[in-house]
């Protein structure tokens, strides 16, 4: 009797932590609010905003540190009607997340409006993403990453592929619908290994001649239809330094947000020392370094 109960305890236990944990609620919150519109559209008028300017986002520098500001709804409010915009500026607005207090966070592009009448007024300017990751806090660069990837996303599918018509986003931007085929698009990532190759004593590096002097990179590529990532890995590695992996392992992954939202996947790969003898494809050179 006394092991039913422990097991009943730590059922319920563990069932207190997972409704009660920080990380479920937020999760179950957003779901909430990319599922009912109407819920959706009063989180955007007590939510903060990132601001974009043709993808490129907002920037201010504090000394020598560079800020990404959250203006209120209320201060985006005020901003557009400074520069004679209507409301529904607001809803164009996607979702990107929330804080642990459950304000949603939304990004906006004003890409179709004055630059520099925006900049001049909030006292900051829009710098291109790959700069803006170099200088900003580590907390803020995923969430511009994925901000930019979405409103990317938005802005290269406002048309149905399958009838040409005007496709709508929904408020939060989880999807996009075309009401006259009934067909739905939600946003996607394009799947990119990228491969430390090795044979046990070296590590494989190459670099193309666009790349600044001493730079080097992993071998990477875009995963085929229908491949697995393994397979990919083995793929890559063949095409572009002629060489066979004989196994392989992941190691982590990454949101990238070029050329159009990428999921960055790492892996170590290991060669035969025997067969290690890379040779370059097209632009590539190559250079080994002691591991």
């Amino acid at each position: 009797m006394a092991a039913v109960y422990q097991a009943l305890h730590r059922r319920v236990s563990s069932l207190a932590c997972r409704l009660h944990s920080t990380y479920v609620r937020k999760m179950r919150y957003l779901n909430q609010l990319k599922e009912d519109d109407s819920l959706c559209r009063q989180a955007q008028t007590s939510g903060t905003f990132y601001l974009f300017h043709n993808l490129s986002p907002f920037l201010q520098k504090v000394g020598k540190k560079y800020l990404v500001p959250q203006l209120s709804a209320a201060e985006t409010r005020q901003i557009l009607e400074k520069l004679q915009e209507a409301e529904q500026w607001l809803e164009k607005s996607v979702l990107i997340g929330c804080s642990d207090e459950h304000r949603p966070r939304f990004a906006l592009d004003l890409g179709a409006l004055d630059k520099s009448v925006i900049e001049a007024e909030l006292q900051g300017s829009f710098t291109d993403l790959r700069k803006a990751l170099f200088v900003v806090d580590r907390k803020d660069s995923p969430l511009l990453a994925s901000a930019q990837s979405l409103l990317r996303w938005h802005e290269s599918h406002q048309y149905c592929s399958k009838t040409g018509q005007p496709t709508e986003k929904n408020p939060a931007g989880s999807k996009r619908v075309c009401h006259a085929s009934g067909v739905t698009y939600y946003p996607q990532v394009s799947p990119v290994v990228i491969t430390l190759v090795s044979d046990g004593s070296r590590c494989l590096l190459a670099r193309q001649p666009s790349f600044p002097p001493g730079m080097f990179t992993a071998l990477s590529g875009f995963c085929d239809m229908g491949e697995t990532v393994e397979e990919a890995v083995r793929r890559e590695v063949a095409e572009e330094v002629g060489l066979e992996v004989e196994s392989l392992r992941y190691s982590a992954s990454q949101h990238w947000p070029f050329p159009s939202g990428s999921l960055m996947i790492a892996c170590h790969a290991l060669v035969g020392a025997q067969r290690a003898e890379p040779r370059a494809l097209g632009n590539f050179h190559l250079g080994a370094l002691a591991c």
